[in-house]
């Protein structure tokens, strides 16, 4: 008995080892998709001749990059081992970091953060898939929450951090990734798994370049929308693209002895759901961060830093209600959690349509709005990972996982698409008060739209084998 009970304590606090190290990077990773937004001025302003235009390569190669390689990176990860592919994916970043701090103009440092999101988008599926192998069964949502907690709150201090980075030097937004990642992956070595990969033949290679062109396709035209105008024909054959492609994928997928996603996957409980619901849920939330950031320095005329700050309460409660959820969906099930996550996120965001005025008022107008969605987030991201995962077999965790990641990055591509178009150019206080709250309506109803298909979500036992 007292064997059993060591052999138990010593494989939950290698769970937790595992948990730690895995969630420095994809806080890293996380971190990368926003932290360089509030530093473009500076690197515009270094880089002589450089426009905001050109440097907008720098957010959308990343975001382009990383979205589209998920899947592929994936299922090699569970092909060739998710510890190994882990370790590498964080060096390859690391290496990319480190040389975007170094870049000397746009084109070098667009090439870097390429190099950047490939590394990224290898790490990510393979730590979650470390994540469950390393935890017994009923321990995976917990483990789950955790680590879509970690992402989320990269995400959301991004500004912040960014700020208080561009203060001393623009590079230092990069540099910051350098030792942190270095020490996971020193410590990675000795301490991570090293669960045997699924082996087998490669993965489709003609399906796997139809997924990445497709994903390219539609996130290009999403952020470039905007600028190009919606019925140009870059933006138009962008999406046609897209379907194409797509539907070549699904066709090959569907021939293939060997499919980078196995159509299987759709069939596991809950999965085809938490992949609407993910989508649209993202949507809204990279909506409502970048109308935050946007408020407070083209409304409020906030500096950066300032800016930052402001968006700070929001994500600090995230990872608070991410471990508090496991006692509710123990009570209510997963999907009253999603249904409510879903609804209260919404509610914070008509906060702001209601409470935010043209002067700044942050304790009576932003503040309970960012606690409220925060709230929301907490709720509804970790638990829909979880009843998204939970199904998963062993040998598809990393896919699995990255299929989920695609929709997660896909949505908040969609989410910066849609704010922006609804903004448009409003010329005078009134008119700009009024673009905002259509906005903050328009990812309102996507929030409760991701509430809504949430609520058939159950949480399946998990898979063992």
């Amino acid at each position: 008995m007292n064997s059993v009970v060591v052999e138990k304590n010593s494989r939950e606090g290698d769970s937790r080892v595992v948990l730690g190290i895995v969630a420095v990077a994809v806080l890293l990773s996380s971190l990368d998709l926003f932290i360089v937004n509030v530093a473009l001025p500076r690197i515009a302003a270094d880089f002589a001749g450089a426009d905001i235009a050109g440097l907008s390569w720098v957010l959308n190669a990343y975001a382009i990059v990383f979205a589209a390689l998920l899947v592929p990176a994936g299922r090699l990860g569970d092909r060739n081992g998710n510890r190994r592919a882990f370790l590498i994916g964080l060096g390859v970043f690391v290496l990319g970091s480190a040389l975007c701090a170094v870049s000397w103009n746009t084109g070098s440092l667009v090439g870097f953060r390429v190099l950047q999101a490939v590394g990224a988008a290898v790490l990510t599926p393979a730590s979650l898939g470390l994540v469950l192998a390393a935890t017994p069964p009923e321990r995976r949502a917990t483990a789950v929450r955790l680590w879509v907690a970690f992402g989320g709150l990269g995400a959301a201090l991004g500004p912040v951090l960014g700020g208080l980075l561009v203060e001393i030097d623009w590079r230092w937004v990069f540099l910051v990734n350098v030792p942190l990642g270095l020490a996971a992956v020193v410590i990675g070595l000795r301490r991570l798994p090293n669960p045997t990969g699924s082996g087998g033949p490669l993965p489709d290679g003609f399906g796997a370049l139809a997924l990445i062109g497709s994903v390219a396709a539609l996130i290009l035209a999403l952020v470039r929308g905007p600028e190009w105008g919606w019925g140009s024909p870059g933006v138009i054959g962008g999406f046609l693209g897209a379907v194409v492609l797509a539907v070549a994928f699904v066709v090959s997928s569907r021939r293939h002895h060997s499919p980078v996603v196995d159509p299987n996957l759709l069939r596991l409980p809950n999965f085809g759901l938490m992949l609407g619901n993910s989508l649209l849920f993202n949507i809204a939330f990279a909506g409502m961060l970048l109308s935050a950031v946007l408020w407070a320095q083209q409304v409020w005329g906030w500096s950066a830093l300032k800016s930052g700050l402001a968006i700070a309460p929001g994500p600090l409660v995230v990872p608070i209600v991410a471990v508090l959820a496991g006692k509710v969906i123990a009570r209510l099930g997963a999907g009253p959690v999603l249904a409510l996550g879903g609804v209260v996120f919404a509610a914070g965001i008509l906060w702001w349509a209601t409470a935010l005025t043209l002067r700044p008022d942050y304790v009576g107008g932003m503040l309970g709005g960012m606690l409220i969605t925060g709230l929301g987030v907490g709720l509804t991201m970790p638990t829909s990972f979880a009843a998204g995962t939970a199904g998963l077999p062993p040998q598809r965790f990393g896919t699995g996982s990255a299929v989920l990641s695609m929709a997660r990055q896909i949505g908040l591509a969609i989410g910066v698409a849609v704010l922006v178009a609804v903004l448009g150019t409003p010329s005078g206080p009134d008119a700009t008060l009024t673009a905002f709250q259509h906005g903050w309506y328009v990812i309102a109803a996507a929030a409760v739209a991701a509430g809504v298909i949430g609520v058939a979500a159950r949480m399946p036992r998990p898979a063992t084998a």
